[in-house]
């Protein structure tokens, strides 16, 4: 019944071919394995009974399959969800909220399906030898920020599994004195954020800091969102820890964090969407691209698991895709022309 690495494996059967390719790929997204993919009349001529743990059942009309029940009933134990809704197209908002609607399903079955860094590989990323000795210059363009300015502008970085390995290259291959701030939200155990609070500043000029009541973001913060409670952003940009935990299946939500700065931040505050499994981000991002603001994701061969990137970038409204250390050029040449025209636009006006 468990597929590889433990997992449990799962059995699809529905009498239309789309419904089967998009619950598969759905499940895909969790790490399950799927041990039987097709229509009833298949599985009822299936030489021996597909070992799945779960099994996920949709059909055009059930009376059309009398015998399929029976034989479930008389081949397995396993838990058999019937009903389930007919996945939309992918790529919209109705897609992505009948993934989560089917993760919680799978969950009330088989438990936590996402899987997230473990403390050994934090510990991992404490003992690496940074790639450069030293980060690269700031460039002239760009007047560097005072130590302590509040910042007008943030990006968001949402990571689950293989986040932090990836937004610490990310951090790495910035300059000091970036006029940014940072909020970072990352799927992890809340046992092991003092680990990684640790590991991510060890070499980059940007320090997590964990996010407190009556803080305003600085420039070259890297404030870290609580996986327990959700946090907002009062009127002043003062930060605001709310009674309520975060929505959704993960803290912290991912679309709550982009949600919640961009009502304080507007068309100031952009996004970065690391590594990780399932597709958080991927409703608010379109949201954020309609303020006018910048999305961009990890390119999936550079992610432990791209499945949330890949997400984001299926609703079309991510601009830039790249490496850790491409994105974080990125970033940097992005601010600098956004420099040079403010300087442009002072000597018009002088």
């Amino acid at each position: 019944m468990a597929g590889q690495g433990g997992r449990p494996s799962v059995g699809i059967v529905s009498d239309v071919v789309l419904q089967r390719h998009r619950l598969q790929a759905a499940t895909a997204k969790v790490g399950l394995d799927v041990c039987f993919s097709g229509d009833p009349d298949r599985l009822l001529g299936y030489p021996e009974f597909p070992p799945a743990g779960l099994w996920l059942i949709t059909l055009e009309d059930e009376a059309d399959h009398p015998a399929l029940f029976d034989h479930l009933l008389e081949h397995t134990e396993a838990p058999v969800l019937f009903g389930l809704d007919p996945a939309p197209k992918p790529g919209g908002t109705d897609y992505f909220r009948w993934e989560r609607r089917l993760l919680s399903k799978l969950e009330q079955q088989l438990g936590h399906l996402e899987e997230l860094d473990s403390e050994a590989s934090l510990a991992e990323l404490d003992t690496e030898v940074p790639a450069s000795a030293s980060a690269p210059e700031l460039p002239h363009w760009i007047p560097p920020a005072p130590p302590g300015s509040v910042a007008e502008e943030v990006w968001i970085l949402g990571a689950s599994l293989g986040g932090p390995a990836a937004v610490k290259a990310f951090l790495d291959h910035l300059p000091p004195g970036l006029p940014v701030g940072f909020v970072y939200a990352q799927h992890i155990d809340d046992n092991f954020t003092g680990v990684l609070t640790r590991v991510l500043g060890r070499h980059a000029h940007y320090s997590l800091k964990r996010a407190e009541e009556g803080y305003r973001i600085r420039n070259g913060d890297v404030v870290l969102m609580p996986v327990d409670h959700e946090w907002k952003f009062d009127d002043t940009g003062e930060l605001a820890e709310l009674n309520t935990p975060w929505p959704g299946p993960y803290g912290p939500s991912i679309d709550q964090v982009l949600l919640n700065v961009a009502d304080h931040y507007g068309d100031r505050c952009h996004a970065i969407l690391f590594s990780g499994m399932g597709n958080d981000g991927a409703i608010a991002a379109p949201l954020l691209r309609a303020y006018g603001s910048r999305i961009w994701v990890q390119e999936s061969s550079s992610c432990g698991n791209s499945s949330m990137p890949d997400s984001v970038a299926a609703t079309g409204c991510s601009t830039v895709s790249g490496t850790p250390e491409e994105l974080a050029r990125e970033l940097v040449k992005t601010i600098e022309e956004s420099c040079l025209l403010k300087g442009r636009q002072k000597r018009d006006t002088a």
